[in-house]
């Protein structure tokens, strides 16, 4: 009995060791992506027509983030920037690719949620895709276990009022790889919100016991805009309102669910969106605030969009961080901080953890980033910032802009009118964020340093601008010739 007891004993005493001794649970990430959504349109960022409660929880539990940007201020090549950690032009991802495109995101690119799963993570998404809609584009092929959503925008379908007659299919809803409803109608719209939502909420609980990913990109407030009968009407701001209401009560429904299944300390939350406001569109589009354009331009109201990141106990509570980084370091530190390896192929984006967390000594340490790089169109380079975001160059290029004209009423957009910018210009957005007073002139080595910038990036990903191919460029996916 005395040498049984004493085999127990040890036995029982290497377990507590080990125990003791193993590594913790990797922490579970979850990124809810909005589309259009404005710098100025949540309550975090200014905005008091309507009440978001819940972001505001977010922004009271983590950190504020006031200089975030993506990489390309539309669809398609925003999301290829936050998902392969890429300028969108590296991997040939420009604009937004329609139904009728036959290319996509490539099969040796790798993909935030292929980097989770070389961790053993559970990956899911539900929401706008916008990579390709065929079959070797789609997100179960490039890292996903499950998808439900749309292939590309909601505007992208028949009944858009701006749309030729048979310029558009009927606009699919997918489950994995199948098509589940071959036409979305008007009276489909209204409940995307809240199905996709449903399946974040339920594939955080069939995953409670594991590390997981998710990914939660929801089609609004992107034109045409749909809400449920629970939020119509409800803001007091107009539908644009009500639009948000709603997103920030999926926000709550995400937040609630982590708190159910105990997982609020080990889940990284962050809140986003592809680019800045579609103007154009008047009261069905969002505010850039105090930042100057909107969606489809390398202004900051193009480019800079609200960012709220919570951990708790991770990042501190009711802070705020005005350090510059942007979607292309999203991987990066993502992979960085599961310790996962960093894909095989060249990526742009670069750990930012500390600027993140305001980690002890990272106010003193040297930005990871020289520059950054705003592209837009087919592969123009637009404007170059430097790597702290302090100095912002404006390159030679065409731009879009309403001139001063009010956006459309009601889902119809006005008008656009295209200016010139015919010689660089340089803007110190720590003092004029709304890029008003041109200060080229009185700092032409600031502009030398960032011109050197540009041109490096023409050698590494060409310009259409200055007719540069660059030898860093690779091809997207493509379907074979019929």
């Amino acid at each position: 009995m005395k040498t049984i007891s004493r085999r127990f004993l040890g036995c029982l005493l290497l377990f507590v060791s080990l125990c003791a001794t193993a590594a913790p649970r990797l922490p579970n990430v979850v990124v809810i992506f909005c589309d259009d959504l404005g710098y100025a349109d949540i309550g975090p960022f200014g905005c008091k027509a309507y009440a978001t409660p819940n972001l505001d929880r977010m922004a009271r539990e983590g950190r504020k983030f006031t200089h975030f940007h993506v990489a390309q201020a539309v669809c398609s090549a925003s999301r290829a920037a936050l998902l392969t950690g890429c300028y969108p032009n590296r991997i040939g991802i420009h604009g937004a690719l329609g139904p009728g495109a036959r290319h996509g995101i490539h099969a040796d690119e790798t993909t935030l949620p292929e980097v989770f799963k070389q961790r053993g993570y559970a990956t899911g998404m539900a929401g706008k895709w916008h990579l390709g809609h065929h079959a070797k584009f789609l997100p179960t092929r490039h890292g996903f276990d499950e998808y439900y959503g749309l292939p590309y925008s909601n505007d992208m379908w028949p009944h858009h009022p701006e749309a030729k007659k048979g310029s558009y299919p009927a606009l699919p809803l997918l489950e994995g790889e199948k098509v589940i409803d071959d036409d979305v109608t008007p009276a489909d719209q209204p409940a995307l919100t809240a199905a996709y939502t449903e399946r974040a909420v339920k594939f955080i609980e069939r995953n409670k016991g594991r590390p997981f990913f998710f990914y939660l990109a929801h089609s609004m407030p992107h034109v045409p805009l749909f809400v449920s009968d629970r939020f119509k009407g409800k803001s007091g701001a107009g539908l644009f309102g009500d639009v948000i209401q709603e997103i920030d009560w999926s926000v709550g429904q995400v937040l609630d669910a982590l708190k159910q299944h105990k997982l609020d300390d080990n889940t990284l939350v962050i809140f986003t969106s592809d680019n800045g406001p579609w103007l154009s569109y008047g009261n069905h589009a969002g505010s850039a605030g105090p930042l100057r354009e909107g969606k489809g331009t390398a202004w900051e109201g193009g480019t800079r969009v609200p960012c709220l990141m919570r951990w708790p106990g991770v990042l501190a509570a009711q802070s705020s961080s005005d350090a510059m980084w942007m979607s292309v370091d999203v991987l990066p530190t993502l992979a960085t901080l599961i310790g996962a390896p960093l894909p095989p192929r060249k990526i742009d984006g670069r750990n930012v953890w500390g600027l993140i967390t305001d980690a002890p000594g990272a106010a003193g340490a040297p930005h990871p980033h020289d520059a950054y790089l705003s592209y837009y169109a087919q592969n123009e380079l637009q404007a170059v910032w430097s790597g702290d975001g302090q100095w912002k160059l404006q390159l030679p290029h065409t731009y879009r802009t309403l001139g001063g004209k009010n956006g459309g009423r009601n889902g119809t957009p006005a008008a656009y009118i295209q200016k010139k910018i015919t010689q660089p210009e340089l803007y110190n957005l720590k003092g004029d964020a709304g890029e008003t007073q041109d200060v080229a002139k009185a700092h032409p080595e600031l502009v030398a340093q960032l011109l050197a910038h540009a041109a490096k990036a023409r050698a590494d990903l060409g310009d259409s601008l200055t007719q540069q191919e660059g030898s860093g460029r690779r091809e997207p996916g493509r379907l074979a010739n019929p």
